[in-house]
């Protein structure tokens, strides 16, 4: 097999790994319910069913970073796979809430290691020119586990008990080990970092502070006092971990758990801060269209799956232009010229059309159409493929071979904090929007208070009491909430625009330094794609 085509299979193995883990994020939400009744759970159980996966993350993304480097991507990325099915079976199994808990952490310690190590091995495998290519790929992986996560776990739930949507997560799991064992070089940095057992320890704790206060704060609400101290007491020890980082870059024979001279490279800075913004305004998107689709219009959970197809074929669109718009001109010496557009632009016009889509959906009413729904979703999914490529590469470009997993580690822990604030404060401004239309005078408290809880609790309450108005204005008050939301994503959007043009660099900083020698021989890793 040639050295492009092996690269290429690579990155569509290290792709699987990353839909995997995000798959499982998107079917739980389906399967909770199904838990509820079947393992008696409480609303706090549920919680914690969710948010252990999410702390666990937090704690050890910037560790995992660290271990890539120091004792080869690929084997620690093959241990977190393997670490992520067995969790799995472990998830499917479990017989009571606590053991399902554990269970959900420890897939957490899996799903840890694979983003930072997927990111880690584009720097090594594809020089300058491929990046955005190969980012695209792995971005439409990501992206593409939103609509499948439904599909699939509606199935699964339509034919099998709650645990199946776990399951499904091993034969995929199984697919991406042997395609990585097989296809994937190993590469670790040259010079082995040492272990940061205080920036570990101080990292650990000031990111599961800082996520737990906000998911907290999205559940209880802003003015929850223990929510607000968490936030500020994981500010105020990530502050400390910059401290200690600084001071251990500056003490000779040390090595910092990250590189913070990162955020100096202009690229990697705005790159890294314009990827979490995607994130940020794209959870209008997938928090709210679900909903929409499942208690507005009536659609089943496999219906709302497909309904949400058009946000991968605006997103394919707008990866496969952006990439021929940001690729270097090919010179007639055979030489590579300056791209036809810059990475500023074309992330800028990936801002602003997102910003278009989502004000387009802003102004869904209740009488709007499935035509209506389709148009602005593909129209939000055009601009993610123009932005959200363009943003990572902007962000890789500055990594280097030598430390490139924790690099990755410090992207995805960006973004991670950044999705953790985007579901509380977005979550936050539907629920008020939500509430603040209903008008349930005469209803038993009982049932205004399951009204109040939710959509899906407002449509079961009017069904149950065969009351078409209180079903029209419980539909109209959530619209009224997710348009507000909407119109708030499609301002971040523009912000963001705003912000690449003025700030992000025309083409991304190149690495500093010579790339890593690879874990198992003296050959340059890309050597050890040749058969």
């Amino acid at each position: 097999m040639k050295d492009s085509a092996r690269r290429w299979w690579a990155m569509a193995a290290i792709s699987v790994s990353v839909l995997v883990v995000s798959l499982d994020l998107t079917v739980l939400s389906l399967a909770l319910p199904t838990i509820a009744g079947t393992m008696h759970a409480s609303t706090a159980d549920l919680q914690w069913i969710t948010d252990s996966y999410s702390l666990v993350i937090a704690a050890l993304i910037l560790p995992a970073g660290l271990l890539g480097d120091r004792y080869g991507r690929k084997k620690v990325l093959l241990a977190a796979l393997v670490v992520f099915a067995a969790s799995s079976v472990w998830c499917a199994y479990s017989v009571s809430v606590g053991e399902l808990i554990a269970a959900r952490a420890a897939l957490g310690i899996g799903a840890a290691a694979v983003f930072p190590m997927a990111i880690s091995v584009i720097p090594v495998m594809f020089a300058e020119q491929e990046r955005q290519k190969a980012i695209s790929v792995m971005a439409g992986a990501l992206f593409l586990s939103y609509p499948i996560g439904p599909i699939v776990g509606g199935f699964l739930l339509d034919h099998f008990w709650w645990g199946s949507v776990f399951l499904i997560n091993v034969p995929v799991v199984v697919i991406a080990l042997a395609a990585v064992t097989l296809l994937l070089p190993e590469s670790r940095a040259t010079k082995r970092p040492r272990f940061d057992f205080p920036g570990i320890v101080i990292s650990s704790a000031g990111l599961t502070a800082l996520t737990y206060g906000f998911i907290r704060a999205g559940q209880d609400g802003w003015t929850d006092t223990p929510a607000l101290a968490t936030i500020v007491a994981g500010l105020a020890i990530l502050a400390g971990f910059v401290w200690w980082e600084r001071f251990a870059a500056r003490r000779s024979g040390s090595q910092p758990l990250v590189d913070l001279s990162l955020f100096r490279v202009a690229s990697f800075r705005w790159g890294t801060i314009l990827m979490t913004f995607v994130s940020f305004a794209m959870f209008g998107l997938f928090f709210t269209a679900p909903q929409y689709f499942q208690d507005v219009r009536g659609a089943t959970p496999l219906g709302s799956g497909v309904r949400l197809l058009p946000l991968i074929a605006g997103m394919l669109v707008g990866m496969i232009a952006g990439s021929r718009l940001t690729e270097a001109v090919k010179l007639p010496d055979g030489g590579r010229g300056d791209p036809r557009v810059s990475a500023k632009l074309a992330v800028a016009a990936g801002f602003l059309v997102m910003a278009a889509g989502l004000v387009i959906g802003a102004c869904t009413g209740l009488g709007s159409s499935a035509g209506y729904a389709v148009l602005w979703i593909a129209v939000t999914g055009l601009g993610l493929g123009l932005a959200m490529p363009a943003s990572m590469n902007a962000a890789v470009g500055p990594l280097t071979a030598e430390r490139s997993a924790s690099g990755g580690a410090l992207m995805s822990a960006v973004r991670q904090v950044g999705a953790t604030i985007g579901v509380a404060v977005l979550g936050t401004l539907i629920s008020n929007g939500y509430t603040s239309q209903l008008r349930l005078d005469g209803l038993p408290s009982a049932a205004a208070s399951a009204v109040r809880s939710s959509v899906a609790g407002g449509v079961a309450v009017a069904q149950r009491l065969g009351s078409p108005a209180l079903l029209d204005m419980v539909r109209s008050a959530f619209i009224h909430g997710m348009d507000i939301m909407l119109w708030t994503c499609g301002g971040i959007a523009v912000v963001s625009a705003l912000l690449a043009l003025a700030f992000l660099p025309r083409r991304s900083a190149p690495p500093q330094d010579a790339p890593a020698e690879p874990a198992d021989s003296a050959r340059p890793a890309e050597a050890q794609l040749r058969t």
